[in-house]
């Protein structure tokens, strides 16, 4: 077979504005490198350590919370105009968490394997000498 894709096919190829290590948020297409020796290296993604899944573990703990308030307390009914205050916002709380898990989840953080140290940043001004110091 050719390289080249039949006139009639669609090309499936990275197109050519593309950079090695140049993915795109939500690309699933591995940089030039690891095509080329074909290892297809595993993701580091932040895992626990990424802030969404702190904060949708910590309004699923607080919706749960209010949802068995809402269920097992006195609603107090006659302070919210009638509504189970404890028990919506509860409810509101876990579809919440449940959506900042998903994104998490769908949308993995991905930590770069190599980043350059702050002393070899090229735009960071080197020190200066004070004037009249030996």
């Amino acid at each position: 077979m050719t390289d080249h894709p039949h006139p009639n096919q669609p090309d499936d190829r990275v197109p050519d504005d593309r950079v090695p290590g140049d993915n795109r948020p939500g690309d699933d297409l591995p940089d030039a490198d690891t095509r080329a020796n074909g290892t297809g290296g595993a993701r580091h993604t932040a895992g626990a350590f990424d802030i969404r899944n702190i904060i949708g573990l910590l309004l699923g703990i607080y919706g749960v919370v209010l949802v068995l308030a809402g269920l097992f307390l006195d609603p107090e009914k006659a302070k919210t105009g009638g509504i189970n205050a404890n028990l919506w916002a509860g409810l509101a709380l876990v579809v919440g968490s449940v959506l900042f898990l998903a994104w998490a989840r769908l949308r993995p953080i991905v930590v770069p394997e190599h980043v350059d140290l702050v002393e070899d940043d090229p735009t960071r001004p080197g020190p200066s000498r004070r004037p009249g110091a030996h």
